[in-house]
């Protein structure tokens, strides 16, 4: 899917509450200074309602997958409003049991997501949720988990797309959704 409607006084709303944070997530760093948690802040506001509503309806899904940390926050509302099992995708050590992992490169390092044996079935239908879109490198990792596992990727969903860094591309033809983009 496309980015919203840009004359939406909702997507207005929200790109105001996107901050522009220099120097993170560490010193000199340029690729990746925006951050949703000002938008987070103003819960009240119905922003993040906003963004919930445009996101749920971008997918008839039956299991929703989301990144961590900041996927866990839009994922869950999703899930729930679409009516799909919710799957955590976690970094390294911080679910127990057997799990699957998958490496991948970052702007500034590498990194690596890991979902639990059996949290999909085989043939199930997934969208994966995360707040940004960058270079692509976690949405392409959370993709290649659930291929192995056997799901099908039916869309990925983020909040905020940074277009210039061409993540888009890498998403093997992948839908994604967008709410805003930052430049």
């Amino acid at each position: 899917m496309s980015v919203c409607n840009g004359d939406d006084p909702r997507v207005h709303d929200i790109k105001t509450k996107i901050r522009v944070i220099p120097n993170f997530p560490k010193p000199g760093e340029t690729l990746l200074p925006v951050s949703i948690y000002n938008l987070l802040a103003h819960i009240c506001s119905l922003c993040f309602d906003d963004v919930t509503a445009e996101l749920s309806g971008s997918t008839e899904s039956f299991v929703l997958l989301g990144i961590e940390a900041r996927g866990f926050i839009f994922g869950p509302p999703i899930a729930l409003a679409i009516g799909a099992k919710f799957v955590p995708l976690r970094k390294p050590r911080k679910l127990p049991g057997e799990v699957i992992s998958e490496e991948y490169v970052l702007e500034y390092g590498r990194d690596c997501l890991e979902m639990h044996v059996g949290a999909v079935e085989p043939g199930e239908r997934a969208l994966v949720v995360d707040d940004l879109v960058a270079t692509g490198g976690t949405l392409c990792a959370a993709m290649n988990l659930l291929e192995r596992a056997g799901a099908e990727v039916v869309e990925c969903a983020c909040v905020i797309e940074l277009p210039d860094l061409k993540g888009r591309e890498r998403l093997k033809g992948k839908p994604l959704y967008i709410l805003v983009e930052a430049h």
